[in-house]
């Protein structure tokens, strides 16, 4: 295991009901801006609840945030942040909107020129206005972490940045207000947490078999509820085990002292960037052909992980189990099942890469090339 610091400020508030502790969380002598979606919230009650919660509270508004939080959306909000003195975030629904009021959050104490910065230079946060969450939809982990991916319209570009400064305050995790949620959007929250366990875990050995059991565990989890909740919506306890579960997956108490990987993640954010697949579409599509062209150096994990979540032997059998278990869920495992055109995404996303010098995996040696032969076996 390697040498490493675990840190994770996030108060995690679980189960129904949970949400009128907004009032003790949320700060009552300063502008507070709820930052919403598309609107969900009005139609499954949330938003009944946040309100009647923060009552008492100096509380603006900004909704429109979509799925793959857009900078200009963001810097849109920023406006606002600076007209209104706001000082508390409060993101109310999906990762999406969270990794938003990360970004928003950040950009609103950078003072080192275009916030874009943050995410095409790595530009340092040096400190950020402080956020809590109300999550309605499992998926990203951004509830208990300082992760966040943005999206830039105008330039196709799809980029992540990090930091302790956007650490939520708190997290409110109700699995109640995810009962409504649509089958696609179940789907994806399941696969994108798998895929987040498996990029921390299916790498080499580290000698840390602690997280090895708990990955393990999160997984099995993951596959045995997956169906269920997809066929069950109110099914309260496999809601809750997956909502729990996808926290877990990005927690980052499992990546701790291990190597990591997160090649998928990046060249699933240039087919999001330029196609608009959903994140976890992305992921399902290139996962396998990673773990395919990268079986060699990754043969010891995949191996265990099939032993071990799935029953089965070596790892090809793996990797099929996985794209099973995918399909399991409804979810379309092929470039073409999109209508993407297998050598036009290798042209725009190898570009991408050249141009920045890119080499991904956990032994950074993924080339261009290579992400363009993992491309044409997903066509």
């Amino acid at each position: 295991m390697q040498n490493f610091v675990f840190q994770n400020p996030t108060r995690i508030v679980f189960g129904q009901g949970t949400i009128p502790q907004l009032r003790n969380l949320v700060p009552t002598d300063v502008p507070v801006l709820l930052l919403f979606g598309g609107g969900s919230i009005h139609q499954n009650g949330v938003y009944e609840q946040v309100s009647g919660s923060l009552a008492k509270h100096q509380i603006h508004e900004f909704g429109g945030i979509t799925p793959n939080p857009l900078y200009e959306t963001c810097m849109e909000a920023l406006e606002v942040v600076r007209r209104e003195k706001i000082e508390f975030l409060l993101s109310v629904g999906g990762g999406s909107v969270l990794d938003a009021a990360k970004f928003i959050a950040a950009a609103a104490c950078f003072e080192d020129g275009d916030p874009w910065r943050i995410l095409s230079d790595g530009a340092k946060v040096h400190d950020a206005l402080p956020l809590g969450a109300v999550l309605t939809l499992p998926a990203t982990g951004s509830e208990a972490n300082g992760n966040s991916v943005i999206s830039r319209k105008s330039t196709q570009e799809k980029l992540p940045f990090s930091s302790e400064k956007v650490y939520p305050v708190f997290s409110i995790l109700d699995p109640k207000t995810t009962f409504t949620l649509p089958p696609k959007q179940v789907r994806n929250g399941v696969i994108d947490a798998f895929v987040h366990v498996v990029e921390q875990y299916a790498t080499y050995d580290t000698q840390a078999p602690v997280q090895d059991r708990f990955a393990e565990g999160v997984l099995q989890t993951l596959v045995e509820v997956g169906k269920v909740t997809l066929k069950e919506p109110e099914n309260y306890q496999a809601r809750a085990a997956f909502m729990w579960s996808a926290t877990m997956a990005l927690h980052g108490l499992i990546g701790a002292g291990v190597a990591q990987d997160w090649s998928s993640h990046e060249i699933g954010h240039e087919l999001t960037a330029f196609y608009g697949v959903d994140h976890a579409e992305s992921l399902a599509v290139v996962l396998p052909g990673v773990w395919q062209a990268q079986l060699e150096t990754k043969r010891a994990k995949l191996t265990q992980m099939g032993d071990r979540v799935f029953g089965v032997r070596g790892p090809e059998a793996a990797i099929a189990a996985t794209e099973a278990f995918f399909a399991s869920l409804e979810m379309p495992l092929r470039l073409g099942e999109y209508g993407i055109d297998a050598e036009d995404a290798v042209a725009k996303v190898t570009t991408r890469f050249e141009q920045r010098g890119s080499r991904l995996g956990e032994r950074r040696d993924l080339t261009p090339s290579r992400v363009a032969d993992i491309l044409r076996a997903r066509a």
